[in-house]
């Protein structure tokens, strides 16, 4: 097969990365146990002795590769993204975008490209909490016929330092204080907010930290953003500036403040479960591929600087267009083996794909590839089966640890003779990769562009396009953030500098914190933008959790005709019991029960149904289920009601039922019911 028609075969199988992978997945039950040599063990119990009560000896092989390897399983942890979670899947282009790019997976509209996806975390190490609120980052490894993309995107629009000289610094004060190691997946700490007071570049992605972008509801309904401004090169040499950004078909959604905490320390595990139970459900996570461009002579056109990564690009002036869908469609099947060493580097593009001067972009394609070589140990990190391209390739790299790949040729240099010159070079018009002749010009400083230099502006318009109850939420994450800061100069810093972001919010804070309220005002802005407010996302109750509170006796016409409606609509239904094993309707129908009201949680389910019933132990049920609805109705889920179940639940002067729908008297219910599961919230409720 000629070079060409290898790539079409390739470009053609979009199950070619898991035909790869297949090769090195190794099914052990039922085999005999061996060492790594392949040699039968006969005895994986005892150490090899002097006798039953002697030393063991230096002779047991089985034992020393045994402990040596245990003992070294535990590959240095990533400085930051060390907790993820991840899945394989596909993305399909939907429009051919050879007009702006000649990369290779965006050039035919249908065409599928494998990917493989490691969500994660920054701050807590590997055995924090999914549900800290935190920066979380999204990288895509596509394996294209002409080599491996890596996009890397985190869950909101800006970064937290300008230059990547203070990208150390910036994470040094958002790690745990170095004298004590605490707090965990925080920056709830002095030093933290120290730095941010002495960093104003630091603001604006604070701001998104604290709103609820920091506690997103899982990971299938997060956006995530390049931050950095890259190029588009298409085949003419035309270069035009693009961010990229990844919106999930579900919306974007998040937890509460009180939620997240809660969530913490019920389930740690919060969102990796959600993500591979969904697609172990056949509900694969699906995100659109979004593209914002700027041609190059409007570089200079726009009131903020388009290579600041500190700055968002705002979709209202600089339209998303959306370019393709992926689909997260098959779960990891080793941890360790897929996503602990999956090697992600910005730097990793294929033709058609360049770099823009933005100054962090730049300081990342170098670390990135130090830190791979780092933790995993050796520069063949990149022939790990989940590293390994589809397609061929062929260099002079020969040696270094971990070497499996068995090159055979006598030549491992260029230029030579004695190969013909082989491998060869490739000219940019026949797929070689060539770098855009971007125009530098300058004198060699340590500076920073005057146009990256306002840092008010777009945190005030961020705080503009908020609705009441997100501005809540924020305000409520700073009152806590703050409050723990045990310096009162630092407390007071703070709040001097968020006077530039609203007044009134930073008076509210310094009140609840123990600080004068500060002089001044903010910055005379009023410009709102709706697509920055999650109000504005999409709402579904497609692969929403719904607890079924249950006992016995329950209407079996009635439930199993919401339950028959709910699971058409795709929502995910849980029973929930006083104990596991089936509960009985009035006419003898069965239903199995998935979990009781101690192995689940209110927290954990995103709307109930509440039918009652009776049990053996009837106080202890009525309690369980009124405190499951209690917590629900105080985060404003949905709440159901079946007619069996309207003794749970009452109107009062302190509350409104806003989101509780009825089935009593109520020929629509079952619609109202998953209407509602779709709102998800009811801000006004009381």
């Amino acid at each position: 097969m000629d070079k060409k028609s290898s790539r079409e075969h390739i470009s053609n199988n979009e199950n070619a990365k898991h035909e790869q992978l297949d090769a090195f997945r190794i099914e052990n039950t039922g085999e005999p146990l061996t060492t790594n040599q392949g040699r039968k063990i006969s005895n994986d119990q005892e150490t090899l002795k002097a006798g039953v009560r002697g030393p063991s000896l230096h002779e047991d092989f089985h034992f020393f590769e045994k402990m040596t390897h245990f003992v070294r399983e535990r590959i240095p942890s990533r400085v930051v993204h060390a907790r993820g979670y991840g899945a394989h899947g596909v993305f399909e282009c939907y429009e051919a975008m050879d007009q702006f790019t000649k990369a290779c997976f965006l050039q035919k509209p249908g065409k599928k490209t494998p990917v493989f996806v490691r969500f994660s975390t920054v701050q807590g190490d590997r055995g924090s909490k999914d549900t800290a609120r935190d920066l979380r980052c999204k990288g895509v490894k596509f394996y294209t016929e002409e080599g491996n993309y890596d996009l890397t995107t985190i869950g909101m629009p800006v970064l937290i330092n300008q230059d990547p000289m203070k990208f150390p610094d910036a994470l040094h004060a958002y790690q745990p204080e170095p004298r004590t190691g605490m707090p965990t997946a925080s920056g709830a700490h002095d030093t933290f907010w120290d730095y941010v007071a002495n960093n104003e570049e630091a603001l604006h992605m604070v701001l998104w930290v604290m709103s609820d972008r920091g506690i997103i509801k899982n990971y299938r309904m997060m956006e995530s953003w390049s931050i950095n401004t890259y190029l588009f090169v298409n085949e003419a040499g035309v270069a035009t500036f693009v961010r990229f950004v990844w919106k999930p078909v579900l919306g974007v959604h998040s937890l509460l403040q009180d939620e997240a905490q809660k969530i913490g320390g019920i389930d740690p595990d919060y969102h990796r479960r959600d993500l591979r139970e969904a697609i172990d459900r056949g509900a694969y996570p699906e995100y659109e591929l979004g593209v914002q461009l700027i041609p190059l002579e409007d570089e200079f056109k726009y009131d903020f600087d388009i290579l600041d990564p500190a700055k968002f690009w705002p979709e209202e002036i600089i339209p998303v267009q959306l370019i393709g869908k992926m689909t997260l469609n098959r779960n990891v099947d080793n941890e360790f083996a897929e996503l602990e060493q999956v090697a992600f580097n910005p730097a990793n593009v294929v033709p058609g794909i360049d770099f823009s001067n933005d100054p962090v972009l730049q300081g990342r394609l170098i670390a990135y590839q130090s830190a791979q070589y780092h933790r995993l140990g050796s520069g063949n990190f990149q022939d790990l089966p989940i590293n390994r391209p589809l397609c061929p390739f062929h260099n002079n790299q020969r040696q270094s640890y971990m070497r499996y790949r068995i090159d055979t040729d006598e030549v491992s240099y260029h230029k030579n003779a004695l190969a013909n010159n082989t491998p060869y070079t490739t000219p940019p018009e026949k797929g070689g990769y060539a770098h855009y002749p971007k125009k530098v010009e300058g004198r060699v400083i340590r500076g920073r562009s005057e146009s990256f230099n306002d840092f008010f502006t777009q945190p005030r318009i961020f705080w503009n396009s908020l609705t009441a109850v997100e501005r809540q939420h924020m305000l409520n994450a700073l009152v806590y953030q703050l409050g723990s800061v045990e310096s009162a100069s630092v407390r007071q810093q703070n709040v001097n500098m968020l006077v530039n972001v609203d007044k009134e919010m930073a008076c509210i804070i310094a009140d609840h914190i123990g600080v004068e309220r500060p002089s001044g005002t903010h910055v005379a802005v009023s410009t709102s933008y709706p697509s920055l407010s999650q109000a504005n996302t999409p709402h579904y109750a497609y692969s929403q959790k719904v607890g079924v509170l249950i006992g016995d006796g329950f209407n079996a016409d009635e439930v199993t005709n919401v339950l028959n409606v709910l699971q058409k609509h795709g929502v995910f239904i849980v029973i929930v019991s006083e104990k596991l094993g089936t509960v009985t309707g009035a006419d003898g129908t069965k239903i199995k029960v998935d979990e009781t009201f101690l192995t689940t949680s209110p927290y954990l389910l995103d709307s109930l149904y509440v039918v009652g019933g009776t049990c053996q132990n009837i106080d202890k049920f009525n309690a369980d289920l009124n405190e499951y609805v209690r917590v629900a109705y105080k985060h404003y889920k949905p709440i159901g009601v079946a007619t069996t179940g309207q003794s749970f639940i009452h109107a009062s002067e302190k509350n409104n039922l806003a989101g509780v729908i009825f089935a009593t008297n109520n020929p629509n219910f079952d619609e109202r019911f998953v209407a509602a599961i779709a709102k998800q919230r009811f801000w006004d409720r009381q």
